[in-house]
């Protein structure tokens, strides 16, 4: 279910579609970071999970982050970067939310 979403959004086998989701974002986070694409940012774990089709492996899941998972590790170190709370539009926040069929990254 989640990786359908992923893919729905724009993240492919063949890169990040036109016109989509994906590219919305990808523009937003370049602008905000002075013109390029963070390793391990949203866009780039993403288009890593819609490439490979291994979203719902990594513990994004349509019924939220599964225990004890990559994601729930993910989440766990954003939040202690954060002092506690996972950042709204950040990495873990985001690829939950497209991976539930949401909107992700748009704000």
């Amino acid at each position: 279910m989640s990786d359908r979403n992923v893919h729905k959004a724009g993240f492919t086998s063949a890169g990040i579609q036109k016109d989509s989701l994906a590219s919305e974002l990808m523009s937003q986070e370049a602008k905000a970071s002075g013109g390029g694409v963070r390793s391990g940012g949203p866009t780039a774990t993403l288009q890593e999970k819609g490439a490979t089709g291994s979203t719902h492996s990594s513990g994004f899941t349509s019924s939220g982050i599964s225990a004890g998972s990559k994601a729930a590790g993910m989440m766990s170190q954003e939040a202690k970067s954060h002092g506690g709370e996972t950042p709204r539009g950040g990495t873990t926040a985001t690829c939950q939310s497209i991976s539930m069929g949401g909107k992700g990254g748009r704000r």
